[in-house]
């Protein structure tokens, strides 16, 4: 499988755990309300959980959107998107490129 479809495998994986996580926790919240006893550390932590996965989800589908605009890849100094063919970046003016130095012989 190559990267493209690592990541959409992936993007779906996350999809389908972000919504049992999301279906686990109102579960949990109703739960507590019917029985008057909610314990909002408890939701705090599982609130976070799930966060966690809507970030990276969030990232996921950034990147594939990203592959799919043409985007080359992240400059290495502020993390800006750059395009193919770029020599610098657009955010920070880094080098893109390598740059060598020769030294004129005598």
């Amino acid at each position: 499988m190559n990267a493209d479809g690592e990541l959409s495998a992936k993007r779906e994986r996350l999809i389908e755990r972000f919504a049992v996580m999301q279906a686990d926790l109102g579960g949990l919240l109703y739960e507590m309300v019917i029985r008057d006893s909610v314990q909002m550390d408890v939701l705090k932590r599982k609130v976070a959980d799930l966060q966690r996965v809507d970030s990276e989800l969030g990232y996921i589908e950034h990147t594939i959107k990203a592959d799919e605009s043409g985007v080359a890849g992240k400059c290495p100094a502020c993390e800006a998107p750059y395009a193919r063919g770029a020599a610098f970046c657009w955010r920070c003016g880094h080098s893109l490129v390598a740059i060598e130095v020769v030294e004129p012989t005598a």
